[in-house]
């Protein structure tokens, strides 16, 4: 199963690692405790939207932005969610205009999937799948 609140901790983990600020710093600007945005990071919290709302404002990037880059990563995570399910090696059609193709896929025993694509930024997703 694909939970999305920890794809969504995922996105801002990484938007507020690429401005090269710490949990405090972002905790403090948006009002909310260190341990709360950690926990939302982690996707152990589901953010509500006026939550989300002061997350992206702390870190000054716009919401939909963020969400974007969520429904990519989900889109990566039902592609390598499908593929892990399939025993046939059939073709498989894009789900997303820039991705082509999953370079490669590795679980853990936790259930965590790692699905590695040809992107800019060349960074892995990790994902929960059933």
């Amino acid at each position: 199963m694909i939970l999305l609140r920890r794809l969504l901790g995922d996105v801002l983990r990484r938007q507020r690692q690429r401005q090269g600020r710490t949990l405090r710093e972002v905790s403090s600007s948006a009002r909310v405790s260190l341990g709360y945005l950690s926990e939302v990071e982690r996707g152990q919290k589901e953010a509500s939207s006026e939550l989300l709302s002061a997350i992206c404002d702390a870190l000054d990037v716009p919401m939909s932005e963020v969400m974007r880059e969520v429904s990519d990563d989900l889109s990566l995570a039902e592609l390598a969610q499908s593929a892990a399910s399939e025993a046939t090696t059939a073709p498989m059609r894009p789900l997303l205009g820039t991705v082509t193709s999953v370079t490669s896929v590795t679980s853990t025993p936790d259930e965590r999937i790692t699905i590695k694509a040809p992107k800019k930024s060349a960074e892995a997703v990790d994902v929960v799948a059933a």
